[in-house]
């Protein structure tokens, strides 16, 4: 991927110090464009950025926990100041909390930790950035999602991914993060704002216990390619790691 001036994007993305986050926040910025690092630990946020600029490339940590409306309004007050405008926000912050748990097993308050996180988090931040995106000349929502939010996929019993149908907290706040990009993409039709659901296949990371048979790096350059894809392209779409789209 390369990019002209024209073509220079400012880009944010939640969740960006470490993972799939990081690694596609390296792609972007390899690829000419300004990346904006959220991340709530300042520490591994700071050393993320300055991993990538030590690199040559164009990137800036931004205090940002997406469960916690001061930092996420502090953010917009930045990107405001500094750049005046957001065009790519990748909703990327997640977490999982289910553990290998079964449904009853699951504390409550686990699921609502999970939720926060992954569903709310999520439109907080997209509203709050909604006034910068507004003033990009084509700006784009990126949430990541994963194919275990699949409806179809999780009534199926032949699916590869029905051993994973029963992890209540994090398949179900996909699903509502889906259905969240749906609303979104509805409503934002007419502004020019398109709202995708990404998915980066199953990686190793810290939030499976590395048990993925992809790497980080694989992740980050898929949702680095189906964000510069679609960019022109479809609203609404939920797209998978092999080029095309899941059924909803």
């Amino acid at each position: 991927m390369t990019t002209t001036a024209a073509d220079h994007r400012i880009v944010l993305i939640t969740g960006a110090n470490k993972g799939i986050g990081l690694a596609t926040a390296r792609e972007l910025a390899g690829a000419g464009h300004t990346v904006l690092i959220g991340a709530r630990d300042h520490r591994r946020g700071t050393e993320a950025a300055a991993e990538l600029t030590a690199q040559g490339l164009d990137a800036r940590f931004v205090h940002l926990d997406v469960t916690d409306t001061a930092t996420i309004a502090a953010a917009a007050e930045l990107i405001d100041a500094e750049y005046g405008r957001l065009d790519t926000l990748i909703n990327n912050a997640g977490v999982a909390r289910d553990q290998q748990r079964t449904p009853d097993q699951l504390p409550v308050e686990a699921m609502r930790e999970t939720y926060e996180t992954n569903v709310f988090g999520v439109v907080a931040v997209t509203n709050a950035m909604l006034p910068l995106l507004r003033r990009s000349p084509a700006g784009y929502v990126g949430n990541v999602s994963s194919g275990l939010a699949s409806f179809s996929f999780l009534a199926d019993p032949d699916s590869p991914l029905w051993e994973h149908a029963a992890l209540l907290a994090y398949n179900s706040s996909k699903a509502a993060l889906n259905a969240v990009t749906l609303v979104y993409a509805r409503v934002l039709r007419d502004t020019g704002i398109r709202v995708n659901a990404l998915e980066p296949g199953y990686c190793a990371t810290d939030l499976n216990g590395h048990a993925g048979h992809l790497s980080a790096e694989q992740g980050g350059r898929t949702i680095a390619g189906q964000v510069t894809a679609s960019q022109d392209g479809p609203t609404g779409a939920f797209f998978n790691p092999s080029g095309g789209t899941y059924p909803w």
